[in-house]
């Protein structure tokens, strides 16, 4: 299997959205990578027997997969609904709305961002990496990339 042909694979209808961000629901992006790499293997990166490093700047979690004889690592901040750093206690911060707070990290955070990094770790094969780029949908190898034209100001 090739990067190219996992990233030509459509998975937009396993895609949710929250916050205008996009996120590839982990189940089925496992289980599509499997059936190409029935072998492959992840990971948790542990610190001291905790799945994730903290310090007083935020926690981040790491994964490893491993498929076909290439091991990619990837890594993600905990971050609460709002994309928020999550840190060892609490914090507020201000907005043109007031002020907000962002809640310590749990350990259901933690499980949360595990498996968004997963996510996050399959598409550097190629499954579902379009997402990151904002595109709606993938590229096949066949295509071919038009730009448009740029518009003619020359009567202004």
């Amino acid at each position: 299997m090739s990067f190219e042909k996992l990233y030509s694979i459509n998975v937009n209808q396993y895609v949710e959205k929250k916050n205008g961000l996009s996120y590839l629901t982990w189940s089925y992006a496992w289980k599509a990578f499997v059936e190409h790499y029935p072998d492959a293997i992840y990971e948790v990166v542990k610190f001291g027997g905790k799945p994730y490093y903290a310090d007083d700047s935020g926690a981040m979690c790491y994964t490893k997969v491993t498929a076909n004889g290439i091991t990619h690592e990837m890594w993600l901040p905990v971050m609460d609904g709002a994309n928020k750093a999550m840190k060892l206690q609490p914090y507020k911060y201000s907005t043109k709305y007031g002020e907000k707070t962002v809640e310590a990290f749990t350990m259901f955070d933690v499980n949360k961002t595990i498996m968004r990094c997963l996510v996050k770790n399959l598409a550097m094969f190629g499954l579902g990496l379009y997402i990151y780029s904002g595109e709606d949908l993938p590229v096949s190898v066949e295509e071919t990339v038009v730009k448009p034209k740029p518009k003619d100001n020359s009567g202004w």
